[in-house]
């Protein structure tokens, strides 16, 4: 088998990269998703707001390519503001666990200068291994 690009229905297409490579082993590499729904339209310029968003995407593309939330083993999180973040440590909790319940894969957060998209305040990447029985 080779790589799988994994691109959920209904959404715009990405340019230039996949959201999502579901390998023969079963190792699924998502893109870094940032705050943007389907159609690539910000409905939020929150912290809070983009981070709920980019934890949708994830489990998204995962639930396209055939697994659940179980399967992630690694977030890498590159946040533009720090302070922000620690501001909203108490809310961003609640959202994680609103999305994520009480699962928490190995992660990793980088402050980082600058993004992309110019709207966006996060960008978190995932990593999940999916068995081949749930294939």
């Amino acid at each position: 088998m080779k790589n799988k690009i994994i691109q959920p229905k209904n959404w715009k297409p990405a340019k230039g990269y996949a959201n999502g490579i579901l390998d023969s082993n079963g190792y699924l590499f998502i893109g870094g998703q940032i705050g943007w729904d389907s159609q690539q339209v910000f409905n939020s310029n929150t912290f809070v707001g983009q981070m709920e968003q980019a934890l949708i995407n994830i489990v998204q593309i995962l639930e396209e390519a055939g697994g659940d939330i179980q399967n992630i083993v690694r977030f890498t999180w590159y946040i533009k503001d720090k302070k922000e973040y620690l501001k909203n440590q108490k809310e961003i909790g609640k959202v994680y666990q609103k999305i994520m319940g009480h699962y928490y894969p190995a992660m990793s957060m980088l402050v980082v200068h600058d993004l992309i998209e110019d709207a966006a305040l996060l960008e978190i990447e995932a990593t999940a291994i999916i068995s081949k029985k749930n294939k």
